[in-house]
């Protein structure tokens, strides 16, 4: 067994969200938002290199060296599977593993607002699940593929790097493809990916102009396309969107994000006030002719006040979450005022 299973074995246990393994430190887990050490030795850049590369291939070892950072996924049986990313720092080699969960969680186990469920009854259109990294957002996007794997049939394909939740067909069907190993990059699998008869499509980053392009493309095409970005709101979402594009593209962006958007989810992560776990405060946007002619007309400032007065559709602001948690007594103050958008509402 490599040493480093060991460790996989603790952090499952002890029901970390990371392992950490830096230069310097023990090993470091993440424990409900704190980075804790494990009773282990200083790791060295020998023992350091010698650990994460016993799990490795010549040809990933070659990867790291030569490209200096590396993703994929790890699987150990009866613990669990782990995206793992492999960097060099000033230090050496390091690396950060997130456990990802062998049983994909419900939206009612969320405990996510109805407003969530509904998302996952539309048919094409983009949606988007953003927040900050280690916010939930390929949880949230995970129950949500998988309440549409049970009621409903469709194609859906995932496009992932590395590939993190795996889907058994039950109404639906699944390619789910992993960057690295089944496509060279998001833009080349969504680039063909409307030629392979999807309903679906998962992107699990959109971090660069060409796969924006391409998945508003899609959703253009009438094909429910789901992604990420880390903004942590509606309106910041929306801005990241349209000013990845050059100004002279802008004006079309707008046209096209003003016809294709039909949700977006903002979620953060904040200490539950018992300190025993985590909870989501999230914002939802839900699309609309108002919302459309904001998008189009570059109005992103009126789009909180559409929010905040949307109620009946299901929309809410990421303040009134946090107020909300507030009120039932979940959060802290602190907890609240840390996240909000408007501080001045938590202060004192």
């Amino acid at each position: 067994m490599a040493i480093i299973d060991t460790y996989f074995k603790e952090m499952q246990q002890k029901g970390a969200s990371d392992l950490h393994m830096v230069i310097g430190f023990p090993p470091l887990l993440r424990l409900r938002g704190e980075l804790v050490p494990l009773d282990y030795e200083v790791l060295t850049p020998q023992s350091n290199q010698e650990i994460l590369f016993e799990i490795l291939s010549s040809g990933q070892k070659k990867h790291v060296e030569e490209n200096l950072d590396f993703d994929m996924a790890y699987a150990l049986e009866n613990v669990g599977r782990f995206r793992c990313n492999y960097f060099y720092q000033h230090r050496g080699i390091g690396a950060v593993f997130r456990i990802i969960p062998t049983e994909i969680l419900t939206l009612e186990q969320l405990k996510l607002p109805e407003a969530v469920r509904a998302v996952a009854d539309f048919n094409k259109g983009l949606v988007l699940v953003t927040g900050p990294t280690g916010s939930g957002k390929s949880t949230t996007l995970a129950a949500i593929i998988d309440y549409i794997n049970n009621t409903r049939g469709a194609h859906i394909i995932t496009i992932e790097e590395p590939l993190e939740f795996v889907h058994k067909n039950k109404k639906c069907i699944f390619s789910q493809r992993e960057i690295g190993t089944h496509a060279k990059s998001f833009a080349d699998a969504l680039m063909v990916a409307g030629r392979e008869d999807p309903d679906i499509i998962l992107v699990g980053e959109m971090r660069d102009l060409e796969t924006i392009s391409l998945a508003l493309t899609c959703a253009e095409l009438g094909i429910l396309v789901f992604g990420t970005l880390h903004t942590n709101s509606a309106s910041k979402t929306i801005d990241r969107i349209i000013n990845a594009f050059p100004a002279n593209q802008q004006n079309q962006t707008r046209t096209m994000l003003s016809e294709s958007l039909r949700a977006v989810i903002a979620q953060q992560l904040l200490k539950t006030r018992d300190n025993t776990g985590r909870c989501a405060a999230i914002e939802i946007l839900i699309g609309s002719n108002a919302l459309s002619s904001m998008i189009r007309e570059g109005k992103i400032s009126q789009i909180s006040s559409l929010i905040q007065t949307g109620s009946a559709v299901g929309m809410q602001s990421m303040d009134q979450h946090l107020q909300l948690l507030l009120k039932e007594n979940k959060i802290t103050r602190e907890a609240a005022f840390d996240k909000a958008i408007d501080k001045k509402l938590f202060a004192g």
